[in-house]
């Protein structure tokens, strides 16, 4: 190998100086050898390691590195080394075949060029050359899926305010007194059939005709899924005195919701005592200290908690862990053919003496056979929602009897 030499006049008219970075001795040689032949190009140093190259970047000030992308310590922290040590030396990595998310990485981190170490010497040489001058150097596939790239990200960066626009506006016709309808599906006593409670459930009207989920979820996204969520209970809530006493009325806030002070002015007017409140969404809450003190405040006027979606997924059982629900609503993926399938059965029976022992009470959701209703009745699961039992209506279309469930 060639002594290093000091730094010098790197222009493209004289020796352009190159420093060789690859974790293989048999390729670090290869390539000194193919250098050695071509005298437009000198080799003034050799490293094996991301760590050793950016060091060496910074005492020789070689107009180009050629840093292999699987060099230990990782190619693109070689070529952020490089850039931070010798901000005049230009990077040009190489990969054995043509990857282009590895070298958009080394792109993202510095490098202006890429060969394959395949590349006949001349060639290779020749590149260098360009790079020392500054110039970018791709082959012609990762060129063209550079420029997609590019075209892609330009047209998604040109989409998004306009999605996120439309996203608002149809948020907004959501928001309309007249957008969304309520509906209620009886919960039911599995074992005398009579009908406890109703859940409380949005209908909307706007186009685009999709699920529930969907509109609060794009609620979610414009940052406005309290004040829909909010809206939702305040309907559910109108319909109060025409439910039958005895009976509870279940809604559904997130964690996020229940936490505002809108929602939580709700629960001063008169009938909180028969709410219930569904904790929905499957995320992680970030703070279970002031979700619980808010959970205090209702709870103090009456209301009483709901866990949802127990068993589809971690963030479901640790609210049941952190805030000590009354009734615990076991998921539809778990009621769905628990009467032919032994594993959803194995769950169940784990969770229903679970809840049994935090004193809340079990409702399975879903419920859509004669077959689920007995096994799940065989199982001691005390109450029951689902189409089986009464599918969702208005309140005045709502019977108050459940003859599925008797028996």
């Amino acid at each position: 190998m060639p002594e290093p030499q000091p730094a010098g006049d790197d222009s493209p008219e004289g020796v352009v100086r190159v420093l060789v970075a690859d974790g293989d001795p048999q390729t670090r040689d290869a390539l000194l050898l193919v250098l050695a032949d071509h005298a437009s190009v000198a080799a003034v140093g050799v490293a094996d390691d991301a760590v050793e190259v950016a060091r060496l970047a910074g005492t020789l000030r070689p107009a180009v590195a050629l840093v292999d992308v699987g060099v230990p310590g990782g190619g693109p922290e070689a070529a952020g080394g490089i850039r931070t040590r010798s901000p005049d030396t230009q990077v040009l990595a190489m990969l054995a075949y043509d990857d282009r998310p590895a070298v958009m990485r080394m792109f993202a981190a510095g490098a202006v060029g890429y060969v394959l170490k395949s590349t006949p010497g001349p060639e290779l040489c020749g590149t260098i050359r360009r790079v020392a001058c500054g110039r970018i150097s791709l082959s012609g596939s990762v060129a063209t899926g550079l420029v997609d790239d590019l075209a892609a990200e330009l047209e998604r960066r040109e989409r998004e305010p306009r999605e996120q626009q439309e996203r608002v506006r149809r948020v907004e016709r959501a928001l309309e007194p007249a957008a969304f309808a309520m509906v209620f599906q009886p919960v039911v006593d599995l074992r005398h059939g009579q009908v406890v409670g109703v859940e409380a459930l949005a209908r909307f009207r706007p186009d685009p005709q999709r699920s529930p989920a969907l509109w609060f979820a794009e609620a979610a996204k414009v940052g406005r899924q309290a004040e829909l969520e909010v809206a939702a209970v305040r309907a559910a809530w109108s319909h109060l005195e025409e439910i039958p006493d005895g009976l509870y009325l279940s809604v559904n806030a997130s964690p996020q919701t229940l936490l505002t002070q809108a929602f939580q002015q709700l629960f001063h007017r008169p009938g909180a005592e028969r709410l219930m409140v569904e904790l929905t969404e499957h995320a992680a809450v970030d703070d279970y200290q002031a979700l619980g003190d808010a959970l205090l405040r209702l709870r103090s006027r009456g209301a009483r908690l709901a866990v949802d979606d127990a068993g589809a997924g971690y963030a479901s059982l640790r609210h049941i862990l952190r805030l000590d629900p009354d009734v615990v609503k076991l998921d539809v993926s778990l009621t769905r053919g628990i009467d032919r399938d032994g594993r959803r059965r194995a769950l169940a029976c784990a969770l229903i003496p679970f809840a049994e022992q935090i004193g809340a009470t079990m409702t399975a959701e879903g419920i859509e056979t004669q077959q689920e209703l007995d096994a799940l009745r065989e199982l001691g699961v005390s109450y029951g929602q689902g189409f089986f039992l009464g599918a969702p209506a208005p309140v005045p279309l709502l019977g108050w009897s459940a003859p599925a469930a008797r028996g």
